[in-house]
């Protein structure tokens, strides 16, 4: 009993330790994390945030990889997950400021209930994973997404492909909102059904800006109720806000002056390599 005792103290105070190991002590609540990382785990986190910035407002997509550079960063893939909504909020409220006016309402309304409902499925799945798991899981998810939008280069999800019945919009908002109240990276899935409704580039850009606004804004009591999102974790949102707002600024003019393709395939690679760590090492 007090080797179990120690084991968890070290467990608490060390939360730069690997996923497979904080992964054995699932018992241990996640509010327990002190944000206390090593000078590698911010690097990570505030390259998650600068991307975080830069998705928003000018690279859609590439949120993937921030996905996986916050848990590898913290060492805990669940507690990544609620300290990464709060940043996703800051670049949503700038990129909904920046484009509001653009956003097409019709299109947000029809894939925001199934998204809700969602979110709800992916609340109930969370609660029941440890870190490990999560891991797992978000690593899978990441393949899988980074697997769609190559699909989606290679023409496959073309407009004419893609169907317009309501059914395939609440099955898409529906999926959408499961894998993001789980991972925080359901974006490859709304770029696809936004490719079926023939927007330009603004109009995609503000209608994803704000679906994202309310469905990260909807997850947060339920992030909070999972104990992933927490003072601390707050205060640790607090010192990488500055960070989402840099990117989000600089995701204004990116795509004029960094190369799309080389940038874009540096982005899947690094995500691919990202998910298979997380499946190995979770």
């Amino acid at each position: 009993m007090i080797r179990g005792l120690l084991v968890r103290v070290s467990l608490t105070l060390t939360p730069a330790l690997s996923l497979r190991e904080r992964g054995k002590g699932k018992d241990i609540p996640p509010s327990t994390f002190t944000f206390d990382l090593t000078a590698s785990g911010w690097a990570l986190a505030a390259g998650a945030a600068f991307l975080i910035g830069l998705s928003k407002t000018g690279l859609p997509g590439i949120g993937i990889l921030a996905v996986t550079m916050l848990a590898i960063g913290m060492g805990d893939a669940k507690v990544s997950v609620g300290a990464m909504l709060p940043l996703l909020i800051v670049g949503d409220v700038f990129a909904v400021v920046y484009w509001h006016r653009k956003a097409v309402w019709s299109i947000v309304w029809r894939i925001v209930p199934p998204a809700a409902l969602g979110i709800i499925g992916g609340w109930l799945a969370l609660s029941y994973m440890n870190p490990s798991l999560v891991a797992h899981v978000l690593g899978g998810i990441v393949l899988v997404l980074i697997t769609l939008q190559l699909l989606r280069d290679c023409g496959y999800f073309s407009d004419q492909r893609i169907p317009h019945h309501w059914a395939f919009a609440w099955g898409m908002g529906g999926l959408a909102g499961f894998v993001t109240g789980i991972s925080n990276a359901a974006g490859p899935i709304i770029i696809i059904f936004l490719l079926a409704m023939n927007l330009d580039r603004f109009r995609f850009i503000g209608t994803i800006a704000v679906y994202f606004l309310i469905l990260n804004t909807f997850k947060v009591p339920f992030f909070a109720q999972q104990s992933i999102i927490t003072g601390p974790s707050l205060m640790f949102n607090l010192k990488l806000a500055p960070v989402v707002l840099v990117g989000c600024v600089l995701g204004l003019f990116a795509p004029r002056f960094i190369p799309e393709k080389p940038f874009r395939w540096t982005v899947i690679l690094l995500a691919v390599a990202a998910g298979v760590w997380l499946l190995v090492k979770g």
